[in-house]
């Protein structure tokens, strides 16, 4: 079953939490890519001082500010376009990174993991897919196949690569589904 807006509108942490086993889809014209989400990043708003609102609306951080359910993809160090889900309420610019999958179609890897960089290669994700709404897309979206999740699968921890957010680093907004 596709993800609604109603979804990606509640509490950021909550959602960040609730896409793991969930389903990432792709279509790229007859073909259907799919990947189980097993790690996210949660990113609450400009208070947050990890998060790209910090400091306020900019054209690369927009869709941010956008409905719940769109995309932010943004380019990280020059190299990897990272994908990013919009959550929470409109102009409260809040999004959560999804950090790990598990593919599910066109590899004979089972169980191989990809991080944030190599999993939009994985999915055919760039910037042109930036502030794209998921709800209504057929080109990306999210399913709950109903997976069955056991809370002692899920733990949290410290988010990575923001040690330039001093208070904000040790927060455990990182949530990973171990399979």
């Amino acid at each position: 079953m596709k993800l609604k807006r109603e979804f990606f509108e509640r509490d950021t942490l909550e959602v960040a939490r609730d896409l793991l086993g969930k389903i990432i889809v792709r279509e790229i014209g007859e073909r259907i890519i799919k990947a189980r989400i097993i790690e996210t990043e949660a990113y609450c708003g400009v208070e947050d001082k990890a998060c790209h609102a910090r400091h306020g609306k900019t054209k690369r951080n927009a869709p941010m500010w956008g409905p719940a359910g769109f995309t932010y993809v943004y380019l990280c160090m020059g190299l990897h376009n990272l994908l990013n889900i919009v959550t929470g309420e409109k102009d409260q610019p809040e999004a959560v990174l999804i950090r790990g999958i598990i593919p599910l179609t066109g590899t004979s890897e089972k169980f191989k993991s990809y991080g944030p960089g190599n999993l939009t290669k994985y999915l055919k994700i760039n910037r042109g897919l930036n502030n794209h709404d998921t709800i209504y897309s057929r080109q990306l979206w999210f399913e709950d196949d109903e997976f069955a999740i056991a809370l002692k699968n899920i733990t949290s921890a410290p988010r990575i690569g923001i040690s330039y957010a001093a208070e904000y680093r040790h927060k455990p907004w990182r949530f990973i589904l171990k399979i």
